[in-house]
């Protein structure tokens, strides 16, 4: 067994696509239209072939209460392994990123956390 698809709720996909993208540097996996929605993922450029996220809409309200209550509470909706989190917090501070933590040791690991501008908190980790 093995995860292939983890997801992260967004407020709206075309946006969420252009931050994921253009700003975090993942690559558009899939674009499937569903309705009103779409099934819409990304992927690691460094691992095409592997984990997808779905930028997954946010039509279901009790997980909108959920996502505001995380964001809320300032905990983080998911997890990205970088190598160097200092050289991405910089990177991403100069297109304009907005960080609730900036880089800082929590035992073995270096974190930083981001505003996705989709309604979530995303971590950043490197293992130190």
């Amino acid at each position: 067994m093995k995860i292939v698809v983890t997801s992260v709720p967004v407020e709206d996909q075309d946006k969420a696509l252009a931050f994921y993208t253009d700003v975090l540097g993942f690559i558009k996996k899939t674009e499937v239209p569903l309705g009103e929605y779409k099934w819409l993922t990304v992927v690691s450029p460094q691992e095409q072939s592997g984990v997808e996220l779905l930028l997954e809409p946010m039509a279901f309200e009790p997980a909108k209460v959920y996502q505001d209550s995380l964001k809320t509470a300032g905990i983080p909706w998911t997890s990205f392994a970088v190598d160097d989190v200092q050289q991405e917090y910089e990177r991403l501070v100069s297109l304009g990123v907005e960080f609730s933590i900036t880089p800082r040791e929590v035992g073995n690991v270096m974190i930083a956390v981001l505003d996705d501008t989709c309604g979530n908190y995303i971590q950043l980790m490197q293992m130190l």
